[in-house]
């Protein structure tokens, strides 16, 4: 099974579906995203949609509703936990400014930056 992710016109996902694969074939049987986005549209016309998969072999991590498609590095991204944290564009996740320590458990507090 295909998974698509369904965008508003500020790229962020409003609904992700499940496409039979034989829905995503071309002509000659190989699977298109292409293809798929057509079948897609067909279901609800003047519509945007990019393919995603669970094991993020297809833009980096899988499209949640709430999540943006970031065309610069062709992954979605899910929503920004906190202002200060930064996008790894590598991996498409928000990374805090600081490295979280190894030693124990700890939580992000935004008022001091720090981990505590």
């Amino acid at each position: 099974m295909a998974h698509f992710a369904q965008l508003d016109k500020n790229n962020l996902v409003i609904q992700v579906i499940v496409v039979n694969n034989n829905e995503c074939k071309d002509t000659d049987g190989n699977e298109s995203e292409a293809v798929g986005v057509a079948f897609c549209q067909s279901l609800f016309p003047e519509t945007i949609w990019k393919q995603t998969s669970y094991n993020g072999n297809i833009r980096k991590n899988y499209a949640g509703i709430g999540y943006t498609y970031n065309a610069d590095i062709d992954a979605f991204v899910p929503p920004k936990p906190f202002a200060s944290w930064l996008l790894n564009e590598e991996t498409a996740q928000w990374e805090a400014p600081i490295a979280m320590p190894e030693d124990r458990d700890y939580y992000w507090d935004e008022a001091t930056l720090s981990w505590v």
